[in-house]
């Protein structure tokens, strides 16, 4: 097997690409820098919104492509700047579609699948995290209708839950620059917010499930007969897609209130 895992430096897309590689798949690690890439991999230069470096991909013969990388933009929606709604979407969206339409013909050929990674918060939106929420109900909806489109291809969306990954420090160290360049009123108005959700991605960089753990689904939903439509990764991940599939919507902005209120 012939696998593109995009976003392979660090976190899932590495343990991914690693696990593959001693499952004796030939990984294809995307990776800004040629030298973050995993040890048995083979590096491609990519930036997923690079759209030269994206055209290049057409030029490998794939069974499998991992759509991993992205961003984490958080912040009150009221005071977000929005070049950086843009650029999350650019990232987790428009660059996830970009490598996809580069890769098909190739997975076509060899009747493939895509692994999206998704989040549950494709399911569940949290305060301040609109913008990186968003990206992934996007991610969801666009691999409904791209397995809906085509048979060739399966589509599948893996939805880990708090990961202990370098995407919550990266998060943070943004959220802090954009909340320095807030007025006054924004941090009177949501400065609480700010802090006690800062301590839950803190917590998560610490305590969340190890990215191995996610790997080893991925490479179930690559290589297994019948995969399913959807994984959820994480105890606590499923517990959210019950509550968001069962409590009406007013119910589950006070459970999570006060979750927030609690932390």
């Amino acid at each position: 097997m012939r696998i593109l895992v995009t976003g392979a430096s660090t976190g899932i897309g590495r343990a991914t690409a690693l696990l593959l590689t001693q499952r004796r798949a030939t990984v294809l690690a995307g990776v800004r820098n040629p030298g973050d890439a995993p040890p048995g991999t083979t590096p491609v230069l990519l930036d997923v919104t690079d759209p030269d470096q994206v055209e290049q991909l057409k030029d490998h013969d794939l069974d499998g492509l991992v759509n991993n990388a992205g961003i984490a933009v958080t912040s009150p929606l009221e005071y977000l700047p929005l070049d950086e709604l843009r650029r999350q979407l650019e990232v987790n969206v428009v660059g996830q579609v970009a490598v996809t339409q580069a890769c098909l013909p190739a997975l076509r050929r060899a009747n493939g699948r895509i692994v999206n990674v998704s989040s549950i918060s494709g399911r569940v939106a949290l305060p301040l995290y609109g913008p990186y929420a968003a990206s992934k109900f996007a991610l969801e909806a666009l691999s409904d209708s791209l397995r809906r489109e085509q048979r060739d291809v399966a589509v599948i969306v893996v939805e880990p839950g708090a990961i202990a990954t370098p995407i919550w420090e990266r998060g943070i160290q943004a959220a802090n620059a954009l909340e320095a360049q807030m007025p006054p009123e924004a941090h009177a108005r949501y400065g609480r917010l700010v802090t006690t959700l800062r301590g839950i991605a803190s917590r998560q960089t610490r305590e969340g499930e190890p990215p191995e753990k996610v790997a080893r689904v991925i490479a179930t939903a690559l290589t297994t007969k019948h995969p399913r439509t959807r994984y959820v990764v994480g105890d606590r991940a499923r517990q959210q897609a019950i509550l968001a599939r069962l409590l009406p919507a007013k119910a589950m902005d006070k459970l999570i209130r006060r979750i927030v209120e609690q932390s």
